[in-house]
């Protein structure tokens, strides 16, 4: 019999009393990625170009672009927590694809009011992505930062 081997989520942090910086360098540095490959920027800079492919940090199947990004709640980032205390600091983004969302819809403990929620998980590695929020009439994608990087189209 041989057992699978689980990966690793690539960014959780507990909640607990006393606030702990997460090695995030530490973490980008253990990812190795390609040369022309960097993390994508919380926001949009002036100089940036839209055309930049946000891929997967797993396996850098294209996942979105730096036009996509939006605002929800008034920022394009936000930080939570889920139940279980892991923090997660996502990107807000209209459009994706090379993801594909798991389970049902729910609306508990939604981090956005009036929105239900599903997993989002990379369609080619299995990673998880974020979440895809849908709201009446609006839709969007949250995702994990530290899950993407940006690249060149």
């Amino acid at each position: 019999m041989s057992l699978k081997k689980m990966r690793r989520p690539l960014y959780h942090t507990p909640s607990c009393a006393t606030a702990v910086a997460p090695p995030l360098d530490l973490l980008k540095a253990e990812r190795g990625a390609p040369s022309g490959v960097v993390r994508p920027a919380a926001s949009p800079r002036e100089d940036e170009g839209h055309d930049r492919v946000l891929a997967c940090a797993g396996c850098f199947q294209p996942i979105t672009t730096a036009a996509a990004r939006t605002a929800v709640a008034g920022a394009h980032e936000h930080t939570f927590a889920n139940p279980a205390g892991f923090r997660y600091h996502i990107g807000c983004f209209t459009r994706a694809t090379g993801c594909a969302v798991a389970g049902e819809p729910s609306t508990h403990w939604s981090w956005f009011p009036g929105y239900s929620w599903q997993v989002e998980h990379c369609s080619a590695c299995g990673d998880h992505l974020g979440w895809l929020f849908r709201g009446e009439g609006r839709s969007f994608h949250g995702f994990v930062l530290d899950r993407l990087v940006e690249t060149e189209p």
